[in-house]
């Protein structure tokens, strides 16, 4: 019973953000940007921190342990155990970039940008919020555009957020 009321409310949001493809070019363009191409400015954005200072290795070494372990290691775990199929497999819908024949859940995109973004706000607080404010229009985005069903990003962000803290804490982050 639960799980069925949360399935179909997965659908229905995923039915909300996603009708609204092909309706405004423009914001085709900007979601198609923000589900393909962003993840690169908040790389390069986090080699900004080098600008300040050049013992800031350690946080973009972090940074980037965390992202790569949430996507490559735990997401690829999940997948084995829990495979999903993409929307555009099983439902009619908008569709504004390629097919990728990759199990969803959970987001890789989500995962990689909040372990991103949380490793930055244990560094600076208030880069740390911009930071989530990307990974949350990457994320977002991704359903936009046709290919992530909510839960797969939900549970990106919970993997994402959590490598990064235990990313950290191992590595004994300090700021």
């Amino acid at each position: 019973m639960i799980l069925d009321i949360i399935k179909n409310l997965d659908y229905q949001l995923f039915q909300l953000i996603n009708q609204l493809a092909f309706k405004w070019e423009w914001l085709d363009i900007l979601g198609v940007f923000f589900a393909k191409y962003f993840v690169y400015l908040m790389i390069a954005a986090l080699f900004l921190f080098l600008l300040k200072s050049r013992k800031n290795w350690k946080i973009i070494f972090i940074a980037l342990s965390s992202a790569l372990t949430a996507r490559f290691v735990i997401t690829g775990l999940i997948r084995l155990f829990k495979p999903r199929l993409r929307p555009f497999i099983d439902s009619n819908i908008n569709l504004l970039i390629d097919k990728v024949n990759q199990q969803s859940f959970p987001s890789g995109h989500a995962s990689f940008t909040f372990g991103l973004a949380m490793v930055v706000y244990l560094y600076n607080k208030k880069v740390g919020v911009l930071f989530f404010a990307g990974a949350f229009l990457v994320s977002t985005s991704r359903i936009f555009v046709g290919v992530h069903w909510p839960l797969d990003i939900l549970a990106g962000a919970v993997v994402g957020i959590f490598s990064g803290w235990l990313i950290s804490k191992l590595l004994k982050f300090k700021k």
